[in-house]
């Protein structure tokens, strides 16, 4: 599991050369190195963009500068930060992880690799990029930058996500990283990953290993890694309901786990009827239908569409305007699919620190625009 190689063989010398004029050596988590810091910035790397993880690392860090900071913060202070940046279980992991350090370990992040891959939200090559980023541990990583510089320089055949596959991709970045200069030389990989050997167009012409690459070689990049077998995502529908009254909407917060688990969501129905029904019960007799858009996961297509009503008794209807519909649907027992932790009107002129779905921070925006003529602060 551990690195293997040396310093001194052409392809750790090739890439430490390189990262010695080119490597990234200026991001904010590289700075006065700690290992809250760098695991911190490893969750939010995970599936995402090194500039779009930038100000969320830097207003992370300064609203939480510690461990013990993290650890007593409420969930939805810890989501209500990650907002936009997806994939919410890293989150909601990082936050039972910092709880985990904070009882077992007295707030100190733990320094055996073990320990540290037991973490919730860490895996084998999170905890080898911490513990060689911070302590120069010698231990390999393989994200996805890695795995793609791996598979063109060995021409490995098939999908990386596959066991097997990946299981060969341990091997090889054990055999090529350097038990010495191992910070530098998984920085380098990450960078020649991000930077030179990109997912299309790479500047093999730039790239320090060109001369030995069978990719390169063969002319044969766009083939390698092999693209993950085509599926088609299902497509899936869901109704909002937008309740407002005097300015504030209301939101639930759904269950930990799941879709947007710990986030405050609008009230979620599977079909139009059911939500009709519900207003018929809460004597709403009248709704408008706001744009439907498409919210994408990673394994499906959500479809979602707004209805937006009113409950306070001043209510101005315009029967001409066509926007606004009378609710005609016979009333039946409402059923919600969503299990609520916590009810409450939401006022958005004055946002709590809560977390968000970024469909339902969007359509919020849109809420204020609509009601106040404005922009949003959120």
């Amino acid at each position: 599991m551990q690195a293997q190689s040396s310093i001194h063989t052409s392809f750790a010398k090739s890439v430490l050369a390189w990262y010695d004029k080119f490597g990234r050596k200026n991001l904010p988590w590289q700075q006065d190195k700690t290992l809250y810091g760098v695991w911190l910035s490893e969750v939010m790397l995970q599936q995402t963009q090194v500039a779009t993880v930038i100000p969320y690392f830097k207003q992370f860090i300064k609203t939480f500068p510690s461990i013990t900071a993290l650890a007593n913060a409420s969930q939805d202070e810890v989501l209500h930060l990650w907002t936009g940046l997806g994939y919410y279980a890293r989150a909601r992991n990082l936050h039972k992880a910092a709880q985990k350090v904070q009882d077992e370990f007295n707030g100190n992040f733990p320094t055996n690799f073990e320990q540290v891959w037991a973490l919730p939200g860490i895996g084998r090559s999170t905890a080898g990029a911490i513990l060689s980023s911070v302590l120069n541990q010698p231990y390999p990583i393989l994200d996805g930058n890695v795995k793609r510089v791996l598979a063109r320089y060995f021409e490995v055949e098939g999908w990386t996500g596959e066991k097997k596959v990946e299981n060969y991709l341990w091997h090889l970045t054990e055999q090529v990283t350097p038990v010495t200069r191992v910070a530098d030389f998984n920085q380098a990989m990450m960078d020649i990953g991000a930077m030179v050997c990109t997912r299309t167009k790479p500047k093999c012409e730039l790239c320090p290993l060109n001369e030995d690459c069978l990719a390169n070689k063969h002319e044969s990049w766009d083939q390698f890694p092999n693209k993950k077998p085509k599926k088609t995502l299902p497509e899936k529908e869901t109704y909002f309901l937008i309740l407002s009254n005097k300015g504030k909407v209301w939101l639930e917060q759904r269950e930990n786990s799941g879709l947007w688990g710990g986030l405050f969501c609008f009230p979620q129905f599977e079909d139009k009827s059911t939500l009709l029904n519900h207003l018929i019960q809460e004597g709403i007799s009248h709704y408008q239908s706001w744009p439907s858009f498409r919210h994408t996961f990673s394994h499906f297509h959500l479809d979602i569409h707004p209805i937006y009503a009113e409950v306070n008794d001043n209510l101005h209807i315009e029967q001409e305007n066509d926007d606004w519909r009378k609710i005609t649907e016979n009333p039946k027992e409402y059923q919600s699919n969503l299990s609520s932790a916590v009810k409450y009107w939401y006022d958005p002129q004055n946002p709590e620190q809560i977390g968000l779905a970024q469909p339902v921070k969007n359509l919020l925006i849109q809420f204020v625009r609509n009601h106040y003529g404005k922009n949003s602060i959120l």
